[in-house]
């Protein structure tokens, strides 16, 4: 990276806002300068990045005007970055977008660098590349290397989702109960994040539901997985949260073609071999992938890889990951660092 570079953070006072600074500023990011934007609420805190100061600014139809911004990363919600990421665009920048609203839009590019960088290339259509949703994203990383080496007909996926997947809310919901039981009035406590208490509990319902019987989460895992990897596979997702802050874990269950018989080590060396992977898996030892083991780290973390009892074709495994890093902030300057490369050697 021979130059510096102009960024503006859409949703800077917000739960992945203020990872992606910590992300920056870990991965050393070629920084120019930093535009800080979010509502007017927040406009005029000050955030920290890379040994600088930063005041956030409100955020308006005509703000990027004038500012230069190479790369403007948005992470408030669908609707601000459907009526806002125009501007962005049209200022000269190149947006990675963290919300939901351009994943299946088909001039989009969804993008895990790992899994499918050569899709960063198609930013220019729109200008717009789209960060998937966490959920898919630990997962594909995990399934892009088995993919590859045996070639898979379905997954099966069920997910134990952190309250912080709900934004800051969500984790005081947790907090705010888990001392209401303490206190001996967990009746009393506030349910308003979620659909039900979530302290003691585990509650099947992560989004709206459709008519098939899913929902919007689930629906979006299957969406997402087919066209990052370009596979038709069948997949089915029951997505569940879990009373744990930070990390999603994730139990999966992958069918491979007709005639695979499955080798275990192998599943291990490619899955420990593929990048931003690391394989936790010895039971002896009490060794698996935990949130505790994913918080604050950039890796996806895989294990209790194990073959099938009845099938030689099928393999069970368990992933973890931070989802405010790597289901979210970490992928998004990862396709920036991307995206630079590809503009630089242009």
């Amino acid at each position: 990276m021979s130059r510096t570079y102009n960024i503006a953070v859409v949703g800077a006072s917000g739960a992945v806002g203020e990872e992606l600074f910590r992300v920056l500023e870990d991965v050393a990011f070629p920084i120019e300068t930093i535009l800080p934007l979010a509502s007017a609420k927040s406009a005029g805190d000050a955030i920290e990045c890379q040994g600088k100061t930063y005041i956030i600014k409100e955020l308006t139809e005509d703000v990027f005007e004038g500012q230069n911004i190479d790369i403007a990363f948005f992470s408030a919600g669908g609707s601000i970055s459907a009526k806002f990421a125009q501007y962005a665009v049209e200022s000269g920048a190149v947006v990675i977008d963290n919300t939901s609203h351009f994943r299946m839009d088909e001039k989009v590019p969804l993008v895990v660098p790992e899994v499918n960088p050569e899709d960063i290339e198609l930013w220019e259509d729109t200008g717009i590349i789209a960060n998937p949703n966490c959920s898919t994203i630990q997962m594909v990383q995990l399934l892009k290397p088995l993919h590859d080496l045996y070639g898979i007909k379905r997954v099966d996926v069920s997910t134990y989702q952190a309250v912080s997947g709900a934004g800051k809310q969500g984790m005081e919901e947790l907090v705010l109960q888990m001392q209401s039981f303490f206190e001996f009035k967990l009746d009393q406590a506030k349910v308003e994040a979620f659909a039900h208490q979530i302290a003691l509990n585990v509650i099947p319902h992560i989004d709206v539901p459709l008519e098939n019987g899913y929902t919007k989460e689930e629906m979006k895992m299957v969406n997402e997985t087919a066209k990052i990897m370009g596979t038709d596979f069948a997949l089915s997702a029951t997505c569940v949260r879990v009373p744990v802050l930070r990390s999603h874990s994730e139990s999966i269950t992958i069918t491979f073609e007709e005639g695979v018989d499955v080798n275990v080590d192998k599943a291990r060396e490619v899955l420990g071999d593929f990048e931003n992977v690391t394989v936790v898996d010895d039971m002896s030892k009490n060794e698996y992938p935990m949130p505790i083991t994913a918080t604050d780290t950039d890796e996806t973390y895989v294990g209790r890889i194990r073959k099938d009892l009845f099938a030689n074709n099928i393999i069970h495994l368990w992933g973890v990951a931070d989802q405010v890093r790597v289901g979210a902030a970490t992928n998004a300057v990862r396709i920036a660092q991307k995206w630079i490369k590809l503009e630089e050697n242009a």
